[in-house]
């Protein structure tokens, strides 16, 4: 461990700078979500693929309709039924009509759509609420339909390739693949795409006195919930994302653990034993992980200028220098350093260009100055209201108060050169989403 204490900025520089984005692999359209795509993807087919109907009514030819109203209407032979999705095809003849759906092609010979509404749906009597359905009116499918309104050509009628025409850019490279994107993707026949896959990080908590949720405690034991707190962080990251229950303060053990974790794993993040006491097991463990003829290997552990988080641990372990990232033990500093160093390399394996929390200025609303340290960046848990632009610190400076970290939806930052914070002046606030 270096005696150097690093900044925030130069840690996460550090990390950005080792952390490569995954390599883009196919995948079918439901795993693909969440990913971003590494190729621009062109349309090969027009959507809509043919002009269709847009109502339920009759297709006809405008001549035969104009001029048309209730007193006199236009009176059409009905040919027969197009359904969505039907194969069959009927010509539209001077003096015709054909039933449509909404949905089905446009038959030949018919230049528009009369909505069933302005005519009496075939039966003889007044205006139509609705078309009837196929098999409870089959004498609809025939017969004569008396037509109330003229139409324009084209009228109720989707034109082919009015949503997208072929060799049209749908999607661009770098899109993050959403419902919607998954949505259109399938609409123009695409199984598939090539992305980046959602990174695997394994996240594993160490420490002899920490139990599992749901287990009885005895004597100075705690629960569990940093693995549990940072495998959903990573979820929410955008990885897939392996939570590995506690592991005792062995160094053989923990190295053997993480070993093993290898196989499945793009990233790694421990929490705990990387300060200076006795039982730092992490740092134990790892200080000697390196490979001599790799350069940057090795886990690195590193005092930070910040508060709270001061003791982080980085760098790179096995035959596929698997990025490490070890995190302090204690529940909000471990959070506030997955939010400021896991969260953006999570992002960059993804390849997502904008790896960062946003950052707001708000004013800050509380009843007495905040101290800060002086020389070290300091995250404070608050909430932020985007309508006054405010922000109110929640819980104290205490980086154990789990309770406090559960109602903040924001970090409050005050610079390295500063030791307060004033109410009602301007601080930057780090929204966590």
């Amino acid at each position: 461990m270096s005696s150097t204490i690093w900044s925030v900025d130069d840690h996460l520089e550090d990390i950005l700078a080792a952390v490569k984005p995954l390599e883009p692999i196919e995948l079918q359209l439901p795993d693909a979500q969440g990913c971003v795509l590494v190729e621009d993807v062109t349309v090969q087919i027009a959507l809509p693929p043919f002009d269709n109907s847009s109502m339920d009514g009759y297709a006809v030819r405008t001549a035969d309709v104009t001029g048309a109203s209730e007193e006199f209407p236009a009176v059409l032979t009905v040919i027969g039924d197009v359904a969505a999705g039907s194969g069959e095809t009927l010509t539209v003849g001077p003096g015709q009509a054909a039933r449509i759906m909404t949905g089905a092609p446009l038959p030949p010979g018919a230049e528009a759509v009369v909505p069933v509404e302005w005519t009496d749906g075939g039966t003889g009597g007044g205006p139509a609420a609705a078309m009837r359905a196929h098999s409870a009116a089959p004498e609809g499918a025939s017969g004569e339909v008396r037509v109330h309104r003229p139409v324009e050509a084209r009228a109720h009628v989707r034109a082919r390739g009015s949503d997208v025409q072929v060799g049209d850019l749908a999607l661009e490279a770098g899109t993050v693949v959403g419902p919607p994107q998954i949505g259109l993707l399938a609409a123009i026949g695409r199984a598939t795409v090539k992305v980046r896959p959602r990174p695997r990080v394994v996240v594993l908590s160490t420490g002899s006195e920490l139990v599992q949720p749901g287990e009885e405690l005895a004597a100075g034991q705690i629960y569990d919930s940093n693995s549990f707190a940072l495998t959903a962080a990573a979820r929410d990251a955008g990885a897939i994302a392996y939570r590995v229950g506690a592991v005792t303060d062995n160094a053989e053990t923990l190295r053997a653990t993480i070993e093993d974790q290898l196989i499945r794993a793009d990233m790694i993040v421990t929490t705990g034993g990387v300060s200076v006491g006795a039982y730092d097991v992490v740092k134990e463990a790892l200080s000697s992980v390196g490979d001599e003829d790799v350069p940057g290997s090795g886990i690195d552990f590193r005092k930070l200028a910040m508060q709270p988080g001061k003791p982080q641990g980085f760098g790179s372990i096995g035959p596929e220098h698997t990025p490490l990232l070890a995190l302090p033990g204690n529940p909000v500093s471990s959070y506030v350093s997955f939010e400021l160093f896991v969260r953006p390399a999570i992002r960059a394996l993804m390849g997502l260009k904008d790896v960062h929390r946003p950052t707001v200025r708000a004013t800050l609303s509380a009843d007495k100055p905040l101290s800060s340290p002086a020389g070290k960046r300091q995250f404070l848990r608050g909430t932020y209201d985007e309508e006054s632009g405010t922000v109110t610190p929640v819980g104290g400076a205490g980086s154990h108060l789990v309770a406090a970290l559960a109602r903040a939806n924001a970090l409050i930052t005050v610079p390295e050169d500063a030791t307060t914070a004033e109410p009602g002046t301007e601080v930057v606030v780090v929204l966590l989403g």
